[in-house]
């Protein structure tokens, strides 16, 4: 019975170490931003976790002597950029709480076969499992 609670009492622990460590996580992708500046300085974008623009800045009056199609394609350009640094950040954050082998960026991209990078079988301690097959000694398990 002893070893019984000490183990539903350590499985509680780690739950809420991964727990808190999920709100850590929360938090670090909450405040990633990625900024670009295009070239020549003539316009700087900032984005979020997801890629989403939170600010877009004209340091200087170059914008205001471009045409439409050039000034279109400095503000694509330094979208790319900012995303791509924003990401790059997701991906340091995300990475390591990922199964060993795996990366961050292939399930992002939907390149990643999922199931197989899941063992078939959850890792627990072993009287976890035999409660799971068998119920509890002098018991049920259902």
């Amino acid at each position: 019975m002893a070893d019984y609670d000490q183990v539903i009492d350590e499985l509680a622990a780690e739950y809420n170490k991964r727990r808190a460590r999920t709100g850590e996580l929360h938090r670090r992708l909450r405040e990633i931003s990625g900024t670009a500046t295009a070239p020549r300085g003539t316009v700087k974008v900032t984005v979020g976790a997801q890629g989403e623009v939170r600010n877009i800045e004209f340091p200087t009056g170059a914008y205001k002597r471009m045409a439409p199609a050039e000034l279109t394609a400095a503000l694509m350009s330094a979208i790319s950029e900012a995303k791509d640094k924003a990401l790059a950040m997701v991906t340091e954050v995300m990475e390591p709480e990922l199964p060993k082998g795996s990366k961050f960026l292939d399930i992002f991209t939907g390149k990643a076969e999922l199931p197989s990078a899941l063992p078939s079988e959850p890792a627990m301690p072993d009287v976890v499992r035999d409660y799971l097959q068998h119920g509890r000694a002098g018991g049920t398990n259902g």
